[in-house]
């Protein structure tokens, strides 16, 4: 079986030096692996029986569904089993979660995500919808619904957040979590003792400058 890193377009716009990172460790882990960047809503002409390490879910749905002998498993699921990451320690500090939508049916990342958090000694303080029972961050109505509306439901699944900083593993979950005045700790970010950075975050932008990326990858 071969198997490439397919670090998704959202986290090449984002911090294309951390996918880096992510690489990095992967090649240290697993042995050779190769970078997969051609975009998941294009045809990958993968060979059959390639597994897909991703990060973003909305790449995990997709190979998953969309390619006929395309396997897939999350950084998430690598990480939960790593004896030896160096794991940075927050001391405790609380934290909440906002599951994303293409996971909803995959509780072995929930759990593996969860695993994540309390090797990093984060207290987790799950929201009232969570895991298999979690609710859209208001993104995906987006080009549905008014760009208003678009940024109501962001604020009213933010404010269902029990804690102001909110474990997001999507980007475009990043966006609407601040956008709805939370803090969005993004988990890439977290397992590298990064900041996250809120860059482009109004949906007429945040939308625009992803569907050119993925144009032209």
């Amino acid at each position: 079986m071969k198997t490439l890193f397919a670090p998704g377009c959202a986290l090449l716009i984002y911090k294309p030096a951390l996918g880096e990172k992510v690489l990095k460790f992967l090649k240290n882990y697993i042995g050779d692996i190769d970078k997969h960047i051609t975009c998941c809503r294009h045809d990958p002409s993968l060979d059959e029986e390639t597994q897909i390490i991703n990060i973003c879910p909305g790449c995990d749905k997709r190979y998953r569904q969309l390619y006929e002998g395309v396997s897939t498993i999350s950084l998430w699921e690598i990480l939960a089993e790593s004896k030896n990451f160096p794991f940075p320690d927050y001391r405790g500090k609380k934290m909440t979660i906002l599951d994303a939508c293409p996971t909803r049916n995959k509780d072995k990342i929930h759990r593996a995500i969860r695993t994540l958090l309390e090797k990093m000694n984060i207290v987790l303080v799950e929201p009232e919808r969570t895991r298999t029972e979690s609710v859209c961050c208001g993104d995906s109505s987006y080009g549905v619904l008014s760009v208003e509306e678009v940024k109501k439901k962001m604020r009213d699944r933010a404010d269902e957040m029990p804690v102001e900083e909110v474990v997001v593993y999507c980007v475009s979950c990043c966006k609407s979590m601040y956008i709805g005045g939370k803090k969005p700790r993004y988990l890439v970010d977290l397992v590298f003792d990064e900041e996250t950075i809120i860059g482009t975050y109004e949906p007429d932008e945040w939308h625009k400058e992803i569907d050119e990326f993925i144009s032209s990858h």
